[in-house]
């Protein structure tokens, strides 16, 4: 089933928007519309919003680590469940330690720093040059070329437009196996002016949750023909520079390393301005179900387009 891309980003806005239950315990309003999964970036989203709402607003969020300890349920008739301890309230920083449960099982916990803004030091990596977004064709049309055939409208909160090849086209091409893959998104639509920096914030983390992707790319491997698996182990972001989510973003984001069933991914977040506003890290257990002959870059699986589990490719 798919839905238009506005109604997603409506949709996924109300998702990431929790409940108040008590002081401390928050209760997100279910999945996504399109999802068919408990997505991991959307834990994380809503656990940092839950986080969020015991901090004073002039606390920006700063920094956040994640850790998905088991998979949740994506029935909405199974509620999850947001307790939230303030470990401490300094007078710049404050710390909040976030659990995610669902039937009294713990699926997920996250730590979360904000911070008041003070007078210091200034510098920034610059950004890397690379096609302007409205050079380069949409996720939805990128597919469809890569596959030969219409694709339909996925219906995904976030425009997606990748300077760098597809999963799906490494898959066929070895030579298109990289491990660097630079990646301009932004909202599927405005967000209102007034919209809080968190929320912003949110949707960059709820995102983000797809850099494993480059170590497909790397390996010209597919998440969804079943010959590959990967599971998010722990997330990090760090927030330097207030941005918006609906205006371009460009992820550069690569995969330095590999080894024993795990993989590291991150990305640094530019504006379209070139100021480096976030930073992210992930890793990942990536089990391999069927190995054939290995070309450049690492094992190959068979042919067929990666299915989005997730906002990614």
């Amino acid at each position: 089933m798919t839905t238009d891309h506005g109604t997603a980003l409506e949709d996924l806005l109300d998702v990431l928007t929790p409940d108040r239950i008590d002081a401390r315990t928050f209760r997100p309003r279910g999945p996504t519309s399109w999802s068919r999964h408990l997505y991991g970036g959307q834990v994380a989203a809503q656990a940092l919003l839950a986080a969020g709402r015991t901090v004073a607003e002039d606390r920006p969020v700063h920094s956040l680590h994640a850790y998905f300890v088991r998979p949740g349920d994506p029935d909405a008739g199974v509620p999850l469940l947001f307790d939230v301890h303030e470990v401490r309230d300094g007078r710049a920083v404050s710390l909040r330690q976030v659990t995610a449960r669902q039937r009294d099982a713990v699926l997920f916990t996250l730590s979360a720093s904000f911070h008041r803004a003070e007078p210091g030091l200034d510098h920034q990596d610059p950004m890397p040059a690379t096609a302007v977004p409205e050079a380069l064709p949409t996720y939805e049309e990128r597919l469809a070329r890569a596959l030969g055939e219409p694709v339909l409208p996925l219906g995904m909160p976030f425009d997606l437009r990748y300077a760098g090849p597809l999963s799906v086209e490494a898959q066929r091409d070895p030579a298109l196996r990289t491990g660097t893959n630079p990646l301009w998104l932004r909202t599927n639509g405005a967000l209102p002016g007034d919209l809080p920096p968190l929320v912003h914030a949110a949707l960059l983390t709820y995102i983000s949750d797809i850099l494993l992707d480059t170590v497909a790319l790397r390996h010209g491997l597919s998440w969804a023909d079943g010959t590959a698996s990967p599971r998010s182990l722990d997330h990090a972001q760090w927030f330097h520079r207030p941005f918006r989510a609906d205006d371009w973003l460009l992820l550069d984001q690569d995969t330095p390393v590999a080894y024993g069933g795990r993989a590291l991914a991150r990305a640094q977040v530019f504006t379209r301005g070139g100021d480096l506003v976030a930073s992210a890290v992930q890793e990942g257990l990536v089990r391999l179900r069927h190995r054939s002959p290995a070309g450049p870059g690492g094992p190959v699986s068979g042919p067929g387009p990666r299915t989005p589990r997730s906002p990614g490719r």
